[in-house]
């Protein structure tokens, strides 16, 4: 039965075209680009993007959503069975066919499970109507995964990040940036039309991961009096000179910084998170045009 949900969901693949920085697995300091060049699958989407069922694995994973978003209760046999083996159920809808739907996750990832009307059977997948309509989306959208995005922005909103622009953007970008990242500074570059027109804001959520002297820059940006001047002199090419004494606080501010950075299957900065028709969507690395006028709202401020 566990093999019947973890076949279900179709499995994470990455089409993540864009160029990065991450650290190798024998030195933290090597600075990897990911090729641009790297074939892609035929049937892959026209940007990259990574499953939101990621966010549900990591809301999870901080706590920020509970085992399960209901009170226990009892449910019909075959539901309760595959509660046994790890589902967990997020809410209940109307279905066609005298089906009674449920919407539910296993180990972090999305699905509706359709019990007939005694009770006794369950189907598990999307059900489709006779226009090819998805009657699984709407009520995975609602219950799951609208409740999941808005638990996952929060925990951002939550970290160690430093301002880059107004406030008042009607815009927000998250944006896990390394020090030492080369990337992040194209990205930087790339941004300041928007950043200095107003319409967006960055986020810069801090990490240390490609160099020695990242964690120690990182929280010195952080601690410091003016955080988003001090991002912007190092950004435009005046190096930070890391504190002797760091705070303890923000130290272990950026090391739930890289836990989040884990937890969304980051592995190269910079690493974008953002709102695309309603939904919070990630990606990392460099973006091309088409990804970073999405991320940014438009194709020019």
């Amino acid at each position: 039965m566990s093999q019947l949900l973890s076949q279900h969901w179709p499995p994470y693949h990455r089409d993540d075209q864009v160029t990065s920085a991450r650290p190798s697995d024998n030195d933290m300091r090597a600075r990897t680009p990911m090729s641009q060049d790297t074939p892609r699958r035929p049937d892959a989407p026209s940007r990259p993007r990574y499953p939101r069922s990621f966010m549900t694995l990591a809301a999870v994973a901080f706590g920020l959503l509970p085992l399960s978003s209901v009170e226990a209760k009892d449910y019909p046999a075959p539901i309760e069975a595959l509660e046994k083996e790890g589902l967990e159920v997020h809410g209940e809808f109307d279905a066609p066919g005298g089906l009674e739907g449920y919407a539910a996750s296993h180990r972090g990832q999305p699905m509706t499970i359709f019990v007939t009307a005694d009770g006794e059977h369950a189907i598990v997948g999307n059900l489709i109507d006779g226009e090819a309509n998805n009657l699984s989306e709407e009520p995975l959208e609602r219950l799951v995964q609208g409740p999941q995005d808005e638990a996952v922005w929060q925990e951002l909103a939550d970290s160690a990040w430093i301002a880059d622009g107004d406030p008042d953007a009607s815009r927000t970008v998250y944006v896990f940036t390394d020090p030492n990242c080369p990337y992040c500074t194209r990205l930087w570059q790339m941004t300041r039309p928007f950043v200095e027109s107003g319409e967006v804001q960055l986020r810069h959520v801090m990490v240390g991961i490609l160099d020695p002297a990242s964690p120690r820059q990182a929280v010195t940006m952080l601690a410091a009096d003016d955080p988003s001047a001090a991002l912007a002199a190092h950004e435009g090419g005046d190096p930070i000179t890391p504190m002797r004494q760091l705070p303890r606080d923000l130290e272990q501010r950026l090391q739930s910084n890289h836990e989040l950075f884990r937890g969304f299957g980051m592995v190269a900065t910079p690493g974008m998170v953002y709102r695309h028709d309603g939904k919070v969507e990630m990606t990392q690395g460099l973006p091309g045009q088409a990804l970073f006028e999405t991320i940014m709202g438009s194709a020019s401020p």
